[in-house]
């Protein structure tokens, strides 16, 4: 089965619901590997194991925390290298939706924003989204490169699985542009 990337959201190592309803999606159509980034971010495996994630991939920089998206586009772009991913899956939050289309564009795919489900497809992952106001719901597919898809929260229970995931430390060469917007103070 191929892998699927999963972009974990969490805060100092407490993993969020809409990233267990992610890894809970992805199962249907691959095995799951999350890419958990920042502060606590090691602490975060035994979570996603226990829901899923075959792997865990994480790195740990203060670029992560003083500077803005680029920093963990960078680091989602080498994991997306390391793994080759049959589709890269996001929380559709703010930050989620624009790395997911940052990273789309230096790869050079498609993207789908807001699913509320996916299924295998026989060319690749098929992404139910709901529109117009949930009065019409459609069946989309990213027709070029590596599927990148945000995922609304609440789109699935999440549902806990058999798997050991081990932990692997994730290279992080950082861009020039990562360095562009600073954070001064919170």
């Amino acid at each position: 089965m191929a892998e699927v990337l999963v972009f974990v959201d969490h805060v100092d190592g407490a993993v969020r619901k809409p990233t267990l309803e992610l890894l809970t999606l992805a199962r249907r159509i691959g095995e799951p590997v999350a890419v958990s980034l920042g502060a606590g971010a090691a602490d975060t495996a035994a979570t996603l194991a226990e829901y899923g994630a075959v792997r865990v991939l994480t790195a740990d920089a203060p670029e992560f925390a003083e500077y803005l998206v680029v920093p963990k586009v960078d680091a989602v772009q080498a994991a997306y290298e390391a793994v080759s991913p049959s589709a890269v899956l996001f929380p559709s939050s703010a930050e989620g939706k624009e790395i997911a289309a940052r990273l789309s564009v230096r790869i050079g795919s498609g993207i789908i924003t807001d699913a509320v489900d996916l299924e295998a497809g026989e060319a690749g992952p098929v992404a139910t989204q709901s529109v117009f106001a949930a009065a019409f719901t459609t069946k989309s597919r990213v027709s070029r490169g590596t599927p990148v898809i945000t995922v609304k929260p609440n789109s699935a229970a999440p549902e806990a699985a058999a798997a050991a995931g081990a932990v692997e430390a994730l290279e992080v060469s950082f861009s020039e542009q990562a360095r562009g917007t600073k954070v001064v103070s919170r």
